[in-house]
């Protein structure tokens, strides 16, 4: 019997442990996606205890606790620190087979050197300690993300934000990491959803523009888009539940831009001519800016009206869709390519139905403009487990360039969640070791060592062109 989670953990074969120990375990971090607030990590203030580092704001841990029948009032609501904590044992006790468990003690491993496993009879001991560690240590934001020796922070930015604590943070002495902002113009596309006329009026505002049609929110965006890029930004993300892919006509677009600004509902079907010439007039925008467009694919959000009602958005109540997304895709990345304007993409799927599907959709749009120009991205959100993580891998394997592959990004809102990269390697290195050792793949150690070092690190690195 292996011991629990010892320093090879996962690590099933020489080579992978080879390959860890020897390349990837200590290099740095490159976290290209993220929901990292860049006013927290600027005030850099310590949190008063694990329970605040670790359950707040972090949805994977409510769902969990949810799915134990604990009530809201230890996930959202107002109990106490250690209140929560336990409860949150109490439900991670049973979480087997969920990577839950294995990043909660990476995490109890890389930052309070506590070993033992977190349940019931050990909760109070643990949160003893932990506090004891925080108390008598720094685990302020900066130094969390210097001692995990992360390089490049991208935190996900709407247009309207002014950046204010992205260029505050530019001049923190002794802080070695760039926080970049990343372009996110969801609530711009997004006609058919409540809110829209009056986040229009904020995103005209922040533009310094008057919009009156459709066409002025296109300026407005590319000339935010021009100020998020002076700020150091290289990346965009878009997050869809599928590719709108409509043309209309002008007018078309326009009588039911004006509806929507009007106050009156908007049908989704109704809203994709505008959000198609929308993000193609922004597409070629980042094409122009040599940034990489992040797409996400597949979340069905916001399925509990009662508690999106009483809690709002965010808050472990988003889930998988399973939407038809190859011909939209395949057409609008072919809209922007047919004119030389299509940008480095990163594709990210929720559904693992269409990993496959994705990792095909690659090599139709590859150039010499860049290494593996079309990405397919690391296994996200519900699918960034052992299985989500090999399998994506293995279809990247399968029918791309796995060697080129940008690796990890937490997609995370906690300090701590760098452990996850820790896992991400260790799971890397157990696929490329059994192929070694099978004979897959020859055991030449200077490729290997190449190849493990640019997906943990080096590649993302290049193709982001973070200096």
């Amino acid at each position: 019997m292996n011991c629990f989670m010892d320093k090879d953990f996962l690590l099933d074969t020489e080579t992978a442990k080879k390959l860890f120990h020897s390349y990837c375990e200590n290099m740095p971090v490159c976290d290209y996606h993220c929901h990292l607030n860049p006013e927290e990590i600027y005030e850099n203030r310590s949190p008063a205890d694990i329970s605040e580092l670790w359950l707040k704001g972090d949805h994977y841990k409510w769902r969990a606790m949810r799915s134990c029948g604990i009530s809201e009032d230890y996930c959202t609501g107002n109990k106490t620190g250690k209140e929560k904590f336990e409860k949150f044992a109490y439900a991670l006790q049973y979480a087997i087979g969920n990577p839950l468990y294995h990043w909660a003690h990476i995490e109890l491993q890389k930052y309070f050197n506590i070993d033992m496993p977190l349940c019931v009879k050990t909760a109070d001991e643990i949160y003893d300690r932990a506090n004891y560690v925080i108390k008598n240590g720094d685990f302020r934001p900066q130094s969390l993300i210097m001692k995990s020796n992360v390089k490049v922070v991208c935190t996900t930015d709407d247009p309207i934000d002014d950046l204010k604590y992205h260029k505050l943070l530019k001049d923190v002495e002794g802080f070695d990491c760039k926080v970049l902002p990343s372009f996110r113009p969801d609530k711009a596309l997004n006609m058919h959803l409540d809110g829209f006329s009056d986040y229009i009026m904020q995103l005209g505002k922040a533009a310094g523009t008057e919009i009156k049609s459709y066409r002025d929110v296109i300026k407005a965006l590319l000339k935010r888009a021009d100020y998020f890029n002076e700020t150091g930004c290289r990346i965009s993300d878009q997050s869809f539940d599928y590719i709108p892919f409509t043309i209309a006509e002008d007018d078309e677009i326009e009588a039911v831009f004006s509806r929507a600004m009007s106050g009156a509902a908007v049908s989704r079907e109704e809203a994709e001519g505008y959000r198609t010439k929308v993000l193609l007039a922004l597409g070629e925008k980042y094409h122009q800016l040599g940034w990489a467009m992040e797409i996400h694919i597949g979340a069905m959000r916001n399925n509990n009206t009662a508690m999106f009602n009483a809690k709002g958005a965010d808050i472990g109540f988003d889930s998988i869709g399973d939407e038809n997304i190859a011909y939209s895709l395949s057409r609008f990345l072919d809209a922007l390519n047919v004119k030389g304007r299509l940008p480095k993409t990163v594709l990210f799927n929720l559904n693992n139905k269409d990993n496959t599907v994705l990792a095909s959709m690659l090599g139709n749009f590859q150039s010499e403009e860049a290494e593996s120009k079309m990405q397919f991205g690391p296994a996200w959100w519900f699918l960034d487990h052992l299985d989500g993580m090999t399998e994506q891998m293995k279809v990247l394997g399968n029918l791309g360039i796995l060697g080129k592959f940008i690796g990890m990004e937490t997609d995370s809102r906690s300090f701590t969640s760098y452990g996850r990269h820790d896992y991400f390697r260790r799971i890397l290195c157990r696929l490329l070791g059994r192929w070694v050792e099978d004979g897959w793949y020859a055991n030449d150690e200077n490729l290997l060592k190449e190849i493990v070092c640019g997906i943990s690190y080096n590649n993302a690195m290049q193709y982001f062109d973070f200096k």
